[in-house]
């Protein structure tokens, strides 16, 4: 016998709720959560926001441990930048691994030569890993913890990788300005406010506070003995990019001194499309080295 209007609708409405519900279940599944964390530094004496993504899975398992990315801002550019301006929070979905995004302001991720309280390279190392280990279930050890940045973060993240071997295992940079070792032909190629920042930061040329933030001076400091306990480190670089000669350079000093790296020249110059296109390969190569798994959902 074959069913009344009435009852043809209400089957074709359970249908499509069944459908939607289902749908929503998958996509939830796919899509991670975005924290932000008001963050006082007494180190810095300001509140230092930071974002961070949480894998899908996370909410759902009260014992698992998470790997962590920390991802850096640029110059010019702030911790909201990730989420506002890439897909960072979508393609971070597909890994079971925490991102966190630090406020950095114009610091280089360095303690300033020049303002006293800036002290932003400690901040991270003494007071933001801290407070993400107490607030969030993470894998506290070195191997469960990489560092990446594009510009002025892909500096800070080479820096951190270099200086802190013992705290990171991965360190991977997008477009790295390599500011602290810029000539004043070099800086002319910037914004003024930058070069002054950069003055204010690491101090004049010769200053210890340059030496010491230097990457090329500390890549060449390198001896064969702490080479074997630096992190692994990724390159990559736009073909239009002004950053291009000194991260040219930075992978040769790589080679000579036979750091484990990779290095990706791609097309591309300083701009959030090259950023945006690059942050999933971060991603992708961060979580094979934390061993953070896989969870699925495209390319």
């Amino acid at each position: 016998m074959r069913a009344s209007q009435p009852i043809r609708t209400l089957r074709r409405f359970v249908f499509l709720v069944i459908a939607t519900l289902a749908f929503t279940a998958v996509a939830f599944a796919q899509t991670g959560s975005v924290e932000t964390v008001q963050f006082h530094s007494h180190l810095v004496n300001a509140t230092l926001p930071y974002n961070v993504v949480l894998p899908p899975d996370y909410p759902r398992s009260n014992t698992t441990r998470y790997p962590v990315l920390y991802l850096l801002h640029g110059w010019g550019g702030h911790y909201s930048d990730w989420i506002t301006r890439t897909n960072t929070a979508d393609y971070a979905a597909r890994y079971r691994m925490i991102v966190v995004m630090p406020e950095g302001n114009n610091s280089w991720y360095t303690d300033s030569a020049g303002v006293a309280t800036d002290k932003y390279e400690t901040y991270i190392l003494q007071e933001l890993i801290p407070d993400v280990q107490k607030r969030y279930r993470t894998i506290e050890s070195r191997y469960g913890r990489g560092i990446a940045g594009l510009s002025m973060g892909g500096f800070g993240a080479l820096k951190f990788g270099l200086k802190s071997p013992g705290i990171f295992v991965f360190a991977g940079s997008i477009s790295a300005a390599l500011a602290s070792s810029w000539t004043d032909d070099a800086l002319k190629k910037w914004p003024q406010t930058l070069q002054d920042s950069t003055v204010t930061v690491f101090g004049p040329p010769g200053s210890p506070t340059r030496k010491a933030n230097d990457i090329f001076e500390l890549l060449r400091g390198q001896s064969a003995a702490r080479v074997t306990a630096l992190p692994y480190f990724y390159v990559d670089c736009g073909t239009e990019d002004l950053t291009l000669p000194d991260n040219l350079q930075l992978v040769e000093l790589f080679r000579e001194k036979k750091i484990p790296h990779e290095y990706r020249e791609l097309p591309g110059d300083h701009s959030w499309q090259y950023w945006d296109q690059e942050v999933k390969e971060v991603l992708e190569i961060a979580a094979a080295k934390l061993r953070a798994a896989h969870i699925g959902g495209g390319n």
